[in-house]
This record gives C-alpha cells, structure tokens and sequence, in this order.
C-alpha cells in the first residue's frame, strides 16, 4: 500500500496536467517518474521543482550530460536507491 496518494497521468488537471505535459516532453519521456509523482499532492511545489530543476540543467558552462553525470554520481556516492 502506497504511504501517499499521488496525482496520476490519467487524473491530472491544471498546473499538475502541465508541469506532467511539460516534463515528458523536456525529458522526451512517455511516463511520469515517481519523484514527480510524489510532488503531485501539492502542484505549486510540483511547479517550483520542476522549473528549479530545469534552471540548473540548462547547458551553460556545463552541458546536459555532464551536468546528468554528475547528479548521478552524486546519487551513488549517497546510496540513492532512486
């Protein structure tokens, strides 16, 4: 049994139907991962998330695969299952 509700891709309106719309096509990605899934009791974080992230994963001085690279690796070094 799942600890909290979450929006679905089916059930998503508003703000939480286009940050969803906007991370699949960003992502080029047909489902939504469970970590934008979890943010979607509360579509005004959801939002300030998802454009925090893509702020910092713009390419500037870094590209995007570096800047995956290095958010992956950071996750390892932290034993992030996810």
């Amino acid at each position: 049994m799942a600890l909290l509700r979450t929006v679905s891709e089916a059930e998503a309106t508003g703000k939480v139907k286009a940050v969803y719309d906007d991370i699949k096509a960003t992502k080029e990605i047909d489902f939504i991962p469970n970590f934008w899934l979890a943010l979607s009791n509360n579509p005004d974080h959801l939002e300030a998330t998802w454009n925090k992230l893509k702020a910092v994963m713009k390419p500037g001085k870094l590209d995007l695969l570096t800047k995956e690279i290095i958010a992956l690796s950071v996750s390892i070094s932290n034993n992030c299952l996810y």
